[in-house]
């Protein structure tokens, strides 16, 4: 199979059967690459910014409570929604 690294743009081979494991830099053609996109999520360079899928479904007393948790556990440092109050 061929794929191309999100990284540094290279195009690698590399063979994969059903049920295998995939090499251990994938989806990076390198061990460099691997920690250069690591490092882009350290340093908070990528960011998730989509909403929740289906967020409609939760009701309002179980987003807060998952709010309060993310803020608890240092997931998050702020919550950036109108519907939930913050807690910080």
């Amino acid at each position: 199979m061929k794929h191309k690294c999100s990284i540094c743009g290279k195009e690698f081979e590399f063979n994969y059967q059903l049920r295998d494991k995939l090499p251990p830099n994938f989806p990076f053609c390198s061990k460099r690459c691997k920690l250069i996109d690591l490092n882009r999520w350290l340093n908070e360079d990528y960011r998730i910014s989509i909403p929740l899928p289906n967020a409609n479904l939760i009701d309002e007393d179980d987003k807060r409570e998952m709010a309060e948790f993310l803020l608890a556990t240092g997931e998050v440092d702020e919550i950036i929604d109108e519907d939930v109050e913050q807690s910080t």
